[in-house]
């Protein structure tokens, strides 16, 4: 394994950071900021496989399915992040989106010692969340080759799941379990084998690409606004009103009566207002319509 590893190219030494120690702040932030530079052209040549992703988690939403992330340190909280940033952001259940990590939420602060080195542990995690046909998994580790994560897309697999792998190196054991591999390879890190650097930006710019698409797609959004948000606190209580607002253009009177009449639902409010009805009738006009505002409107328009 240890000669495996030396191979790859996220643990190579960067040629031209073996110095960093020498240095001082500014120059240091530097070279990191000219390696991060680096990232999205890199991304941007995989936006083919990444939009075959997303069209897949669509795919998985229509028919009640889910996305699971499942990964190890690093990896494995950088997915439980984005799944736990979608339900205040679109309103999802947190069903819907979930991250899954070697070592359970415990590994999400410290490290779990051997949790990703085992294979079983990840087969395990796939069967007790029932992962099935409808479900896509994706499979993130930087190394593209942690036993936790080759045992769970392994098991995916077996039980009919869409699975994804995200890696940062080329030609990793992913794509023996995997539909397709996704292989964002930014090269050495600043740090030797300090993957929570660029692997670690790689595969959040990624993950965030992906929900954001799918959740667009399955009308989350109008416009480029988040109309699906859950208003929680203050703060998004504030925002929620002002996306009425900037959908409709109504008056501050206007929007707080449909922000209130529409029980704090934010796509029954923009259409109520821009289709002139009720609470009831813009909510039946979003049942119709799968909860897309625009075909809602125009719904109405067309009577």
């Amino acid at each position: 394994m240890s000669n495996i590893l030396s191979q790859l190219t996220t643990e190579q030494p960067h040629e031209h950071t073996q110095n960093i120690d020498q240095l001082n702040s500014e120059q240091i932030m530097h070279l990191i900021n000219r390696e991060d530079s680096q990232i999205t052209d890199v991304i941007h040549e995989l936006i083919p496989l990444i939009a075959k992703a997303a069209d897949h988690v669509v795919e998985a939403f229509q028919k009640s399915g889910r996305l699971f992330y499942i990964g190890a340190g690093t990896s494995g909280r950088i997915g439980i992040l984005d799944a736990s940033e979608c339900p205040p952001t679109y309103g999802t259940d947190p069903s819907m989106v979930q991250g899954l990590i070697a070592g359970g939420f415990r590994a999400v602060k410290e490290a779990v010692e051997g949790a990703e080195d085992s294979e079983e542990l990840g087969e395990q995690d796939i069967n007790e969340n029932d992962i099935n046909e409808n479900d896509v998994v994706m499979g993130i580790a930087a190394s593209g080759r942690t036993p936790y994560v080759l045992g769970a897309m392994r098991r995916a697999k077996e039980r009919g799941a869409v699975v994804v792998g995200l890696c940062n190196n080329y030609h990793s054991p992913m794509h023996h379990h995997a539909d397709f591999v996704i292989e964002a390879v930014v090269g050495p890190e600043v740090i030797m084998g300090s993957t929570r650097m660029k692997a670690g930006t790689s595969q959040k710019l990624i993950l965030n690409m992906l929900t954001t698409t799918a959740m667009i797609r399955i009308g989350k959004v109008y416009k480029n606004l988040m109309v699906d948000l859950n208003p929680s606190n203050n703060k998004l209580v504030y925002r929620a009103k002002r996306i009425i607002t900037l959908a409709t253009g109504a008056s501050e009177e206007a929007v707080e009566k449909a922000y209130h009449e529409a029980d704090a639902h934010v796509k029954t409010a923009i259409v109520m207002l821009l289709a002139n009805v009720s609470a009831a009738e813009a909510s039946q006009l979003l049942d119709g319509t799968s909860g897309f505002v625009r075909s809602a409107i125009d719904m109405n328009a067309g009577k």
